[in-house]
Formats: C-alpha cells, sequence, structure tokens
C-alpha cells in the first residue's frame, strides 16, 4: 500500500490562526511537518521555532525575508494581517508555492482581482479559509441539492459576534480599524457570504446595507471613565468590558490569551499602556459595530444578513432557509442538528449535523485537510474556495461596503467595470 504524499509547511504570522495551524499539522504528521516560519515578533517566533524544531536557518523576521531565499517547502500558511495578504500571496505564488490563506482574501477588490490573476498565473493551488468547509455546511448543501424544502426562494441569517471578543478584537484591537484591516463585514464576515454562494449557486445581481459604528464611542463612556480600566472606573461593577474583569476575573475570557505567561508586573503594563487595556468607549475604532445586508440573487432568491457586535458570550448564529416545500432553520450548536418543517406533509424533524472536532466546529482541520487532498490528487476542483470562488463572493461584501458608505442600491455589474476594478475600492 503507498504511503499518501506529505507536504512541507511554511506559516506567515506566528499569531493565534498560524499556531493553530501549525499545532493541528503536528499532531498529524500524515499530512505533512511545518518547516519555516516568518513572523516579525520575537516574543512569538522563537517559541513557535522551538514548538516546531525549526532550524534558525528557516526563521525568519519577515515573509520578505523567507521569500527572498530559494524555494524552502511546498506550501505556504498565510495567516498575516489583512493589509499584507495581497503582496504575501502573490508574492509566494511567484516563487511557486501553493498558499493556504485566511480570509477574506485581501482588503480591496484591486488586490483581490491581482490575487486571483497570479493564482492563474502561477498554476499554483490557492484555498482561502472560508466556513464553506464546516462540516455542517457541507452537509446543508446536501440536503438542499436533494430539493428537500423544494425550490429556495430566501434566506436570512444572523450572525451574532460574541460581544467580549467584538470589543477585543474590533474595538480595542488592530482589526477595530479599518485602514489598518479592512470593513468589519470583510474581515469577520466575508466566510458568510461565500457561504451563500456555496450553499445556493446563484450569482448575486444587486444589494443594499446599512451599518452603524453606534455603541462603542467615546460620547459613551461613563462619566468619571479613565483612558484604562485599570486605572480604576467608577462604573466597573455594571461594567462588562471592564478589562479587570474580562481578562484578570476567575474565568478569564479565551482573547486573554496575549496574557499567557506573563508576570503581573508585565500584566499590569500591558493593561495600562496599551490599547488591549483601553476603556471600551475611548478607543481608535471606526469599524461598525451593526451592519444589515439585503441581497437579491438570480431566479428570485432574496437573501439578508445580520451582523451585530452585541451577541452572548459564545456568540449566535441563526440560518433559516425558506422553501417552496417548507423550512430548515440551523442556529450555532452543531449538536443541535437543524430543524427541518415540513408544509407538504406538515411534519417537523431534527436532522443530526455532523461535528467536527477542533477550532470552529472542524471547519479549520477540514480546510487543512481538503488542501492537502487537492494537492495529493493534483486537482484544484477539489478546493471549496479558491480565489475565483472567493472573488465572486468577496465582490458581494465590496458592494454591501460600497452601499452602506454611498446609502444607495448597487448593481454587482458595477462592481466589475474595468474602472472598479482598477480602482483601490473598499
Amino acid at each position: 500500500m503507498n504511503t499518501p504524499q506529505q507536504f512541507k509547511f511554511a506559516v506567515f504570522g506566528a499569531g493565534n490562526r498560524g499556531n493553530w495551524f501549525a499545532n493541528w499539522i503536528k499532531q498529524h504528521p500524515e499530512y505533512g511537518k511545518v518547516v519555516a516560519v516568518a513572523e516579525p515578533d520575537e516574543e512569538r517566533r522563537t517559541p513557535f521555532a522551538r514548538a516546531h524544531a525549526i532550524a534558525p536557518a528557516l526563521t525568519f523576521e519577515c515573509w520578505e525575508e523567507l521569500l527572498a531565499q530559494p524555494k524552502l517547502c511546498d506550501v505556504i500558511i498565510n495567516t498575516t494581517l489583512d493589509p499584507l495578504h495581497a503582496a504575501s500571496t502573490i508574492g509566494a505564488l511567484g516563487k511557486g508555492y501553493h498558499v493556504m490563506l485566511e480570509k477574506p482574501m485581501a482588503p480591496t477588490l484591486k488586490e483581490c482581482v491581482a490575487v486571483d490573476r497570479a493564482r492563474r498565473e502561477s498554476n499554483c493551488f490557492v484555498s482561502i479559509c472560508h466556513g464553506t468547509y464546516s462540516p455542517g455546511v457541507v452537509a446543508l448543501r446536501a440536503l438542499l441539492e436533494e430539493r428537500l424544502i423544494g425550490r429556495v426562494l430566501s434566506f436570512d441569517v444572523l450572525h451574532g459576534v460574541d460581544h467580549l471578543h467584538h470589543a477585543a478584537a474590533f474595538v480595542r484591537g488592530v482589526m477595530g480599524r479599518e485602514a489598518a484591516c479592512s470593513s468589519m463585514l470583510l474581515q469577520k464576515c466575508s466566510h458568510d457570504f461565500d457561504g451563500f454562494r456555496y450553499l445556493f449557486g446563484k450569482k448575486c445581481l444587486r444589494v443594499a446595507s446599512f451599518g452603524e459604528l453606534t455603541y462603542f464611542r467615546r460620547e459613551n463612556a461613563p462619566e468619571g471613565a479613565p483612558e484604562h480600566c485599570i486605572d480604576g472606573c467608577p462604573a466597573e461593577a455594571s461594567c462588562p468590558y471592564s478589562t479587570n474583569k474580562v481578562y484578570e476575573g476567575p474565568n478569564p475570557h479565551w482573547t486573554s490569551y496575549f496574557l499567557a505567561g506573563k508576570t503581573p508586573q508585565q500584566r499590569r503594563e500591558i493593561l495600562s499602556s496599551t490599547p488591549v487595556g483601553r476603556c471600551v468607549f475611548k478607543c481608535s475604532n471606526d469599524v461598525v459595530d451593526h451592519q444589515v445586508v439585503s441581497m437579491q440573487y438570480e431566479d428570485d432568491l432574496t437573501g439578508t444578513f445580520t451582523m451585530t457586535g452585541l451577541a452572548p458570550v459564545g456568540a449566535c448564529v441563526r440560518v433559516r432557509i425558506h422553501g417552496t416545500r417548507g423550512m430548515i432553520e440551523l442556529g450555532s450548536d452543531a449538536a443541535e442538528g437543524l430543524h427541518h418543517h415540513c408544509f407538504v406533509e406538515g411534519t417537523h424533524r431534527r436532522i443530526k449535523l455532523p461535528e467536527g472536532d477542533g477550532s470552529h466546529g472542524g471547519t479549520d482541520a477540514n480546510f487543512v485537510v481538503n488542501f492537502v487532498d487537492a494537492l495529493r490528487a493534483n486537482d484544484p476542483t477539489l478546493i471549496l474556495s479558491g480565489t475565483a470562488e472567493a472573488l465572486e463572493s468577496h465582490r458581494v461584501v465590496f458592494a454591501a461596503e460600497r452601499s452602506r458608505q454611498t446609502r444607495r442600491m448597487v448593481e454587482l455589474a458595477e462592481m466589475q467595470s474595468a474602472e472598479n476594478l482598477t480602482a483601490n475600492l473598499k
């Protein structure tokens, strides 16, 4: 029996996501091995290299330095910040590397088009880490293809971001500033829109969107609140966002991982002098904290999508798909399965969905397995969300942002014009 082909990986960005993928591969050596890393932060780079026994000669301070070397491996796992996605991916493709790219593909439409073009010219494989790889989404598509609820006419989706996650990443964190990363809709919800593409197989024709940064603003700060929570706030007892409770309390939120291994003095220094410890109402954030998108697709399919940064801990996702013969409801808990309401038979039943292990309910593991399977088969069509698919779904997100900013309905054809493809669209 032939041993399945294994691959060598390098990681751009040794943060939370880069570590997760590298650790998964380490636990599943039948898929390959991480042999190189590029990370500018020494406090991240050195432990990462040690954990994966990476030689000093294959440990780099930036992705440009790694790409300046002769080809070192087969695949780049690109988990850099959004503004670096296009340049680093195009550079990797130019050197002949296959690329596993964290969402979104890039923060502007111009860059997304460039990444897709580079992929086609290189003949390398690229996959975007979208929720499309979720075991539940794959199973749901199979049920829709069976016309379980007849012809699908509409859908509505709620993506509630855990309010503490939202505060940590999209208010206090670098992702709270569009210029530093991208729009909230693109960086957090692009995988939802790729899911609509994958589930329904229809082209989006036009969108209308509304959203604002309403709550996490300086004028909403409690009277007497300091710039940093650790300096003592009169409203601490009633504020769910106090870093003294979120990061330092008896049950710290998962976003406190950046404090792991720090001494009490180091922790205090971080929370008293860096953005992660700022009052949540006194940050430099500018991305929206709530947004709604209405979409019209081919064949009279309509859909609505709501994103809110004010959801309970653990997040909150609700999906309802309406067809001519019934309706499907799906919640955050895959173990609960989906609910199928059949109008014709007057029945209601629960259908169990497959449960995945690990991060995002098995989505991230499936992402790696799918990519390796495609490489082993030398068949890019096995990739569920490549650059062409991501470009299609990202266009919808860019159109929604244009609609929100200009306060008008936007036709998708407008986003595909020659003028727009050469503009630095957001």
